[in-house]
């Protein structure tokens, strides 16, 4: 159902963002979602993989900067990185799949591949473009993850085997704010780099936190992760 009239005089990317501020929240979680939920693929390939002989395989490699830490730990691993990034792109399809690639109106649930038809991720048809778009925010939400790490170690928190400290802020924020910045940066005049999502990206990354430790609660309790952080 749209929630306004097509504007023939906008692009479908301004026409798309006529929500009010809530439904613009709504929406910007829904066409980051690949990218936002990327830690959960990453720890189900960190946990399943070496199940069947294959891996982990630590990014760092097990060593250790001039201050003694290590540079990212256990359990920042490539199965995690590539699988959780692959994923997230898989992700993305289904999203086209359920919504389609058509503009309708100013709706949440919108197309995530609205005005991409000149971005650089847009190659081949729009199954192919869907799935680089996710990887492309799996990745940079990985690529945050990874950066809160690296800053976790600095401070001294550990990561290894057994043993994982908790750092809320640097737990949750670095992947919330890297997956919107390169989004901006990098998605060119697609919808998700729509200069009107800039406001509903900050609310989101308020709330990260607690969205976040809602997921790792349930990926704790189904057995995806070894600790509740």
């Amino acid at each position: 159902m749209c929630l306004v009239e097509n504007h023939p005089l906008m692009s479908n990317v301004d026409a798309a963002t006529e929500l009010n501020f809530l439904a613009l929240v709504l929406m910007t979680l829904w066409l980051y979602l690949p990218g936002f939920i990327a830690n959960t693929f990453a720890m189900m390939w960190g946990k399943w993989l070496p199940k069947t002989g294959y891996g982990p395989w630590p990014i760092d490699g097990g060593r250790s900067l001039k201050d003694g830490n290590r540079m990212l730990g256990d359990g920042k691993t490539w199965n995690g990185l590539i699988g959780g990034s692959l994923t997230a792109g898989l992700l993305c399809v289904l999203q086209l799949a359920l919504v389609g690639n058509e503009f309708d109106g100013a709706v949440i649930f919108a197309s995530p591949i609205i005005g991409s038809e000149d971005a650089w991720f847009s190659i081949g048809n729009d199954w192919v473009t869907a799935y680089i778009l996710g990887s492309f925010l799996g990745f940079a939400c990985l690529f945050g993850d990874l950066t809160g790490s690296f800053f976790k170690r600095r401070q001294g928190l550990k990561r290894e085997g057994d043993v994982s400290s908790k750092a809320p802020l640097l737990d949750t924020l670095p992947f919330a704010i890297m997956v919107f910045l390169w989004g901006q940066l990098f998605l060119g005049g697609s919808l998700l780099a729509s200069s009107e999502l800039i406001y509903p990206m900050l609310a989101i990354i308020v709330i990260t936190p607690v969205l976040h430790r809602g997921f790792n609660l349930i990926g704790y309790a189904i057995g995806w992760k070894d600790v509740p952080y």
